[in-house]
């Protein structure tokens, strides 16, 4: 019966996919030639054989040994582009099924808003304790280039049109009139994408990044952030009217492209300025182009309203004296404020968007004065009993500036500890402080530091004749000072320190903030300011054990003591998934982080200061990737505290952010966890959490060891690594400006997470997602079943564990042993490559086997079905790329070096990071 429910519920997607897929493959048969398409349809059979274990893997990887490669670049291509149009088929499936769900008056699903609101109707917290925890409340997506997404721009807007006409497609039968025209639309669309180029001749410049970041503004977030920030503050407020909650919106966004230089030298005081000035700019201008909709809406004649005093005065400006608007003063004040708003854009970013005029107005002081005037003309209309024309245009304006202000989204700078070092070195060595600063231990360093952060003296003048890169480091946090005077205290909220690892570390950002003019240290009578908070980053295990440590020692220091205390005692503090993960195996990395929450969270209680963290996730679960709402509840209790920051990147924004309801949804998920974590008892664990916490101690251990005798102690691994998979060819697929490696070396260590962690998809063995963790769980248990029993009980009641082994499941249900032993063959040492491949297939096995035992299912994705589906309908299209991407490697490390092969190899890895939903 349950098998026939998910037919009935799966056969519109089934449908979509089949009509998709017919028409792709007619547009290949008429474009490509009956041979290439006879080829193609005989592999996808074949495929679908090989996943029925009818036949041998090999059957498919024996059809494309030797294909010529010009006959393999269409077969590539044409199933990177079914898998594409699968994607597409299955994001209409689900708004299939919510609306299916919404229609049947069932209860609001979890991570909704609506379900929210309901829990907390059920628990009632107590107003002043909300009103308490939600103060200063923010819930922060921050729009990274780790990478830009893999598929072109272009790419992603034909997929986009086919979207719709899909979408208007579900409204006709195929016998009306219409149905026709919308499938030679699709089929035109189809063509056209055929017809594109899937990959980039050219990697990505950064400028091109900021771009392409900016775009789901106008796509989606303009739109929906302000909407979701004023349903969601109206219904806080009805459940606690006594209470003034959310005075500032909860969703700001962020953004780290153009100001994240750790190990991406394009990131220059040009680009800093481009950045935020861009961002300005997409601010600037769709307010301007609001108020010129709102001049054509709001046409109320004065014979006909009466207004306001304060709507009168702004009438009075003299910006609109056309005879025609005399009586129009709606219009007329909404000129005036659109001319202020140009002449405020001509300050800021040295020119008018368009829709903007230039009369000569005063430009505002801020966006609050923006505001005042638009609320102006709202208290007016609501006067006159136009409550009713206010709540449209003129409430989402207004809701959009008081979320974006001018700078649209805060844009944090980012750097190496090392860096930091070297700079400070050398502005100490020139300003005659000390001459050898890096010889200094720890103490030294921090009293000399501190010292520097109670004067307003700078180190360096103008003249000043520093290196290249001290040079270059200063002009950045000095282009940051700008664009703060241009565009408003919130255009850098943030510097972040990769790798902290000490409270030098931190006082050397300081210092340079108070070099650039950003942070002033006070005086005796003047506390100190800075609109720039500086954010230690914690990422490998080592550091996250002893964040908390660092943080209180700083908070020990008087001048950062005082800095702190100035910002109303809050401390913001990153946790890096990725690195944690490459260094020490995902559930080591996993329990790290956890652990590291726990002890921020006592030190903030010590010491008074109001944290919140700031998770550097990444798409895919090897770098802290899965459901955002699910990670939120996985939280340890008091972590979240109304504030929550968290990276968004890869494929990751473009599925999340690119259309208007899928944006909302993930928005709303973001707020829903947030709300939920801070203001109701989602940990579970009670009086048993500290057997827990000590049980995963124990674990992590376990999982860390089992870790480190594969990766880093395993002699020959790095080689086996770079022979099995196509890390070298990754740094050619020109997803982003940033280079695959810190430093150019062969270690592990020094490698980036995204490539580490595309490498491993490519080739199916998703290793960093689980390895490590089946060999601690089997260990520990042992015999036992007892010791089973309470695993069994925590997957049960703590979150934080459930959500690690389904997380788990998901990378284990994409990943394919049989596939990755293909891989393994490119390894020339046939020693090296049974050990290691060897350790990995086991472990791999261990792992399926003690999930099973664990969660008590053998389906390793019983608590996610839409995945199952979804792996079902397009892992058979995965074999023939991951095969062809084998032998073209094959090719290429044999001597073939052509442009075609190249280009091959490529398409692959973009085929299969589309199907597999990452890029890293």
């Amino acid at each position: 019966m349950r098998e026939d429910r998910i037919e009935t519920a799966t056969a519109p997607l089934r449908d979509d996919i089949r009509f998709l897929g017919g028409i792709l493959g007619d547009t290949i048969h008429d474009h490509e030639g009956s041979d290439v398409f006879d080829l193609i349809e005989r592999v996808r059979v074949e495929a679908f054989r090989v996943r029925r274990s009818e036949v041998e893997r090999r059957a498919v990887a024996d059809m494309v040994r030797d294909v010529d490669i010009h006959t393999a670049i269409p077969l590539i291509r044409a199933f990177s582009h079914f898998l594409l149009l699968a994607n597409l088929a299955e994001d209409l499936q689900r708004d299939r099924r919510r609306a299916v769900h919404l229609a049947a008056g069932e209860p609001p699903q979890d991570s909704s808003l609506a379900a929210t609101y309901r829990k907390l109707d059920a628990a009632r917290p107590d107003a002043d304790i909300a009103a308490e925890l939600l103060r200063d409340a923010l819930v922060s997506p921050v729009i990274t280039a780790h990478p830009t997404e893999t598929r072109r721009r272009t790419v992603f807007d034909v997929q986009a049109r086919i979207t719709e006409l899909m979408r208007r497609r579900q409204r006709y039968a195929e016998t009306e009139p219409e149905y026709a025209a919308l499938e030679n639309d699709i089929r035109r669309q189809v063509l056209l994408l055929w017809r594109t180029a899937l990959i980039r001749l050219a990697r990505l410049r950064i400028q091109d990044e900021i771009e392409v970041g900016l775009r789901y503004y106008d796509l989606t977030l303009f739109d929906v952030i302000p909407r979701i920030n004023a349903e969601l503050r109206q219904a806080l407020r009805t459940r606690w009217p006594e209470q003034e909650l959310l005075t500032r919106p909860i969703l700001r966004p962020g953004s780290w492209i153009g100001g994240d230089r750790d190990g991406n030298p394009n990131v220059t005081a040009e680009v800093v300025h481009r950045a935020t000035h861009r961002a300005g700019a997409v601010a600037f201008g769709n307010y301007l182009t609001a108020l010129v909709d709102l001049e054509k809406q709001l046409s109320q004649s004065a014979r006909l309203v009466p207004v306001t005093p304060a709507l009168a005065a702004l009438t009075d400006e003299g910006y609109d004296d056309s005879p025609q608007r005399a009586d129009e003063p709606y219009r007329r004040a909404l000129r005036g404020i659109r001319a202020r708003l140009s002449a405020t854009a001509q300050r800021s970013l040295g020119e008018i968007p368009t829709d903007g005029i230039d009369v000569g107005a005063r430009p505002y002081s801020g966006p609050r004065e923006f505001l005042d005037e638009l609320c102006v003309v709202d208290a007016s209309m609501r006067a006159s009993g136009d409550g009713l024309l206010a709540d449209d245009r003129l409430a989402a304006l207004r809701n959009a500036v008081e979320t974006f202000g001018f700078h649209l989204q805060g844009l944090d700078m980012r750097q190496n500890s090392e860096v930091h070092e070297q700079v400070v070195a050398e502005l100490f060595a020139w300003a005659g402080v000390h001459s050898d600063y890096a010889s200094l231990d720890e103490a030294q360093r921090v009293e000399l530091l501190a010292a520097e952060l109670t004067t307003r003296r700078p180190l360096v003048g103008p003249k000043a004749r520093l290196s290249e890169l001290a040079t270059k480091e200063l002009g950045v946090v000095r282009a940051a000072r700008t664009a703060l005077d241009d565009l408003g205290a919130d255009t850098v909220p943030n510097y972040i320190i990769s790798m902290c690892t000490s409270v030098s570390d931190m006082l050397e950002a300081a210092l340079l903030l108070k070099e650039a003019g950003i942070l002033d240290p006070g005086d005796a009578q003047t506390p100190p300011s800075s609109p720039v908070g500086v954010v230690p980053l914690f990422e490998t295990i080592d550091d996250l054990r002893h964040g908390a440590d660092i943080l209180v020692a700083a908070l020990e220091v008087p001048a950062y003591q005082r800095l702190v205390a100035a910002r109303g005692m809050r401390q913001e503090v990153m946790l890096g998934y990725s690195d944690s993960n490459k260094d020490g195996g995902y559930l080591a990395a996993n329990w790290a982080l956890y652990r590291a929450e726990l002890d921020l969270v006592e030190a903030a209680r010590k010491t008074g200061i109001r944290l919140r963290l700031f998770h550097g996730r990444g798409g895919t679960v090897g770098r802290g990737g899965g459901r955002s709402y699910d990670a939120i509840l996985a939280q340890p209790a008091g972590a979240v505290r109304g504030s929550l920051r968290l990276t968004e990147q890869g494929e990751v924004i473009s599925t999340k952010y690119a259309d208007p309801g899928t944006a909302y949804r993930n928005l709303e998920a973001l707020v829903a966890g947030t709300l939920e974590s801070t203001l109701l008892d989602v940990e579970g664990l009670g009086a048993d959490a500290e057997p827990a916490y000590e049980l995963l101690d124990e674990l992590a251990e376990l999982a860390r060891r089992a870790y480190a005798r594969l990766v880093h102690d395993t002699p020959g691994f790095v080689e086996y690594f770079r022979a099995s998979t196509p890390i070298a060819e990754v740094a050619d697929l020109n997803l982003g400006s940033r280079p695959a490696s810190r430093k150019p070396t062969n270690s592990v260590s020094d490698l980036r997470a995204i490539p580490w962690v595309m490498a491993w998809s490519q080739s199916r063995v998703m290793l960093p997602g689980w390895y490590g963790t089946g060999s601690a769980f089997e260990q520990w248990i042992g015999d036992d079943p007892n010791r089973l029993a309470t695993l069994s009980d925590l997957y049960r009641w703590w979150p934080f564990f459930r959500t690690v082994l389904s997380n788990l499941a998901q990378v284990m249900a994409k990943a394919d042993m049989d596939i990755a032993a293909t891989y393994a063959e490119l390894v020339p040492d046939e020693a090296l490559r049974d050990t290691v491949f060897g350790m990995i297939r086991d472990e791999y096995a261990r792992t399926v086997r003690v999930h099973a035992a664990i969660t008590g299912s053998d389906e390793l994705l019983a608590d996610n079905p839409a995945l199952a589906e979804s792996i079902r309908n397009r892992f058979p299209y995965l074999e023939p790329l991951n095969q062809m991407q084998v032998e073209l490697l094959r090719r290429r490390r044999a001597g073939d070096d052509s442009e075609l092969v190249e280009r091959g190899i490529l398409l692959t890895m973009n085929g299969l990071a589309t199907a597999l939903r990452n890029s890293g």
